[in-house]
Parts: structure tokens; sequence; C-alpha cells
């Protein structure tokens, strides 16, 4: 079976038994939390809430498809259907675990694909507190960062690892991130990610953790901008796993057309 997490994020499955590891040894923690959904597919229905600084809202509805190809590489389209100024709004990332990532999007106000610039990698995802890397982090392969165990302490009633990745080069967008991994089943409750001077920079938070298909998954993550003072919601309204995906949709065809062959 394949993993599948993407945008959703932090997506996770319940292993069966008890999450067990060296505590001292902070790459198999994340190796674990990054391994623990086991899909061929992923497919799902979301509301996503921008909040702006002074407490204004907009939502948009958008439709998500996950599916690794036969090498494994992690491949997600994420189709904006609501509200009218970005429905038809079509987006492609490819993903290797070496972490290299292919990026393009469809803008209807252009009617054309447009190839996302490695230079782009950390702006603002159709204007939301999301970046591009931060849409590809969770298939981000392990080999890449540098992990230390900063301490054990206690998060949302769970008792958690706290673990700090550093990346090896300088290539990606953050400095370093800090996660909290409950010491039970792996799963991520928070992120705070910082930018290359060493300023907290965001804030992700994973709630309302429900049984889907015997995954034990967040319906709730909140990605917040600290300087700017906004943040980003996403419900999950729908999600299923293991549904059948037409090879086709993960094309630039697809993104012109919104058809599948």
């Amino acid at each position: 079976m394949k993993r599948m997490k993407k945008i959703t994020l932090f997506i996770v499955s319940l292993a069966a038994g008890v999450f067990s590891v060296n505590a001292q040894d902070a790459a198999s923690i994340m190796q674990a939390a990054k391994d623990r959904i086991q899909a061929d597919t992923m497919s799902t229905r979301s509301r996503m809430v921008i909040t702006a600084k002074n407490g204004s809202t907009t939502e948009r509805i958008i439709d998500q498809y996950s599916k690794d190809d036969a090498r494994g590489n992690a491949r997600t389209v994420i189709v904006f259907q609501r509200p009218a100024n970005v429905a038809g709004t079509r987006f492609l990332t490819m993903d290797t675990a070496s972490g290299g990532s292919d990026r393009w999007i469809y803008l209807p106000s252009l009617g054309k694909i447009r190839r996302i610039a490695a230079s782009e990698s950390g702006g603002s995802f159709m204007g939301t507190d999301f970046s591009y890397d931060d849409i590809s982090s969770t298939d981000r392969d392990v080999n890449l960062d540098s992990h230390t165990l900063l301490r054990e302490e206690a998060l949302n009633g769970a008792a958690c690892y706290v673990i700090q990745s550093i990346p090896k080069d300088g290539s990606y967008q953050y400095s370093k991130t800090i996660v909290w991994v409950d010491k039970n089943n792996a799963l991520i409750y928070k992120s705070e990610r910082y930018d290359r001077r060493g300023a907290l920079v965001k804030v992700m938070d994973m709630t309302n953790f429900k049984d889907v298909q015997g995954r034990l998954t967040p319906l709730q993550m909140k990605i917040s901008t600290i300087a700017a003072g906004t943040s980003t919601t996403i419900y999950m309204d729908i999600i299923r796993y293991d549904d059948p995906i037409p090879e086709s949709v993960f094309t630039t065809a697809y993104l012109e057309t919104g058809r599948t062959r």
C-alpha cells in the first residue's frame, strides 16, 4: 500500500498496537509519523476558510486527489470549486522522495498553464497562509533533515515527543521545524516553522481527529502566519481512501480541461 499525505495536511492512520521507537532516535520518530497512513489513493472535499487580520473571512471549496505513481512519487491535484472568482483553478504537484517538486497551476483568467518556479516555493498558494513548500511538506524525505529530540511534554492531554528538524542544505524555505508527536500513536498535533533568520513564522495545528475507514484522521487543520496575524483553516467535509482515481487526472492536460480521458 502506498502512503498518501498532502494538503489535508498530516492525514494519519492509527497504527495497530502502540507506537514503539527508541525515544532518543528522533529520525525514527519522524519516519514513523510520516509512514503511518497506508492507502492507495485519497480523495477529499474541503472548506478552506481564510481569516484576515481584521477578523473578516473568505471561504473556498476545494477538491483534492492524491495518488503515488509506480515509482512512489507523490502526486496531488487540487481543484477550486467555489467561489466564482477562483472556480476552475487547478493545481498539480509531483514530489519525489529526494525532495524535488514539479508544480503547475491553471488559472482560468489566463486560460493557460503556468509552471511554478523553484524560486516561488515560499510564496503564498492562492492567497492562503500555505506556501507551495507547505503543500509538499508531508512528502519531504526524512533524510533531507537532521532531527533532534528536544524534550518530552504534554499537548492536548497527550504525552508527546518534541522533535526539531533542520534541513541539511539551504534550498528549503524554513531553517527549522519543530513538531509535537504523540508518543502512543505517532499523531502529529502541532508544527512550528521558522524562517532563515530563526524567527517563528508559522504554526500549524491539527485537531478533531476521527476514525475514517479505520484511519484516525484530523478533520480540522489550521495554519497561522504570526507576523501577519492571518490564518487559514481547512475543514474536511468528505474524505475517502482507496477510491479509484484515473491516471489522467495527474496530467497537465487535465489541468487545462478538467476532463479525464
